[in-house]
């Protein structure tokens, strides 16, 4: 089987090429910007006419889109995340090769969701910011292609080469820099949500199904429970061997501290202490008292406090169901950031 990977660099796409090259039956060739692709190509930039010829000379049975951005402005989100796949569809319509596509898609273009509820495909889609909006657009240019083309919507991906700049990056991050210094206490705020984090390898075998299956459509990938984000914090302070405590800055009465040993927090200039100031959201500049922790920030994906999976479609049409704990994929987080200088 012929694969084009088009995003072969990015989080996601390193670990599907990772996956696809383990697999004898496949022929993969890898297009992107960096210079560890096959063929570098700008899809934000490039034209439908010169990716048509490119796709002709190749003839690839399956085209997997895996390329976007997550951060930046409108502007920018749009061009990469919604134009990139307009440029793929018109390829795919002129080229003769008839290829699958399989279009990465993401749960921030379902928005805010009630909690307590489990999130299907039929949901209409209400995205909360403009990078979910632009991903929206992309589905659906996917699904009124006419091509044979899945979008698989990603809810909360983990595991190793998770960004630092995500929420569970920074937190590793600032607890590496916390246990290098000695701090006995890493003060969190922001941390209420609740997501449905998925091993971004579970997500690569996931892509790996798809573009075996003839499952045409939505599909969601995730795990089909929802994480407190607070609960992923303590289980990474454990993986971590973290002996301070995490203090949640605007937590609940009575959720404080989140490790057993409970003591009364000093202020947050006091020695000893390090802040963790909650995510920003794509393109979003930080405002007025927004690096002290001690207020609640939206998690960055526009989908409000609660976000879970409805993943039976996932397992009833591709025949996938996740595999990797969240402590393995956490573990594996804290072994990269531990390895930083």
């Amino acid at each position: 089987m012929r694969v084009l990977l088009l995003g072969s660099g990015g989080y996601l796409g390193r670990y599907v090429a990772e996956h696809l090259l383990a697999d004898p039956a496949v022929q993969l060739t890898a297009l992107g910007r960096g210079d560890d692709a096959d063929v570098r190509f700008d899809l934000s930039n490039g034209s439908p006419g010169a990716l048509t010829r490119f796709l002709n000379a190749v003839h690839p049975g399956v085209v997997i889109n895996c390329a976007g951005t997550t951060r930046g402005g409108a502007r920018e989100l749009t061009r990469h995340n919604t134009v990139a796949v307009a440029t793929v569809c018109e390829s795919l319509r002129r080229s003769g090769c008839g290829a699958r596509l399989v279009q990465i898609g993401c749960s921030s273009e379902y928005g805010p969701s009630q909690p307590g509820s489990s999130t299907a495909e039929d949901a209409v889609p209400r995205p909360g910011g403009p990078y979910g909006v632009s991903k929206l657009a992309a589905t659906e240019l996917v699904l009124g292609s006419g091509l044979d083309a899945v979008v698989l919507r990603v809810f909360s991906p983990v595991g190793p080469g998770t960004p630092a700049g995500s929420p569970l990056g920074r937190l590793a991050e600032a607890m590496r820099r916390a246990m290098q210094s000695g701090d006995s206490e890493l003060k969190l705020s922001g941390l209420g949500v609740q997501r449905d984090f998925v091993d971004v390898r579970d997500v690569a075998r996931a892509v790996h199904a798809a573009s075996l299956s003839a499952a045409q459509g939505v599909v969601n990938i995730g795990t089909g429970r929802a994480v407190r984000l607070r609960e992923a914090a303590s289980v990474l302070a454990r993986v971590a061997g973290f002996g301070g405590t995490l203090h949640e800055v605007d937590a609940p009465p009575g959720r404080n501290p989140l490790h057993p040993a409970a003591h009364i927090p000093a202020p947050a200039h006091a020695p000893g202490h390090a802040t963790v100031p909650a995510p920003h959201a794509p393109g979003h500049a930080p405002g007025p008292g927004e690096h002290g922790g001690a207020t609640a920030y939206p998690y960055p994906d526009g989908c409000g406090s609660w976000q879970q999976a409805d993943v039976r479609t996932a397992r009833d049409r591709l025949g996938w169901r996740s595999r990797i704990p969240l402590e393995e994929s956490l573990a594996d987080i804290w072994m990269e950031a531990a390895c930083r200088i």
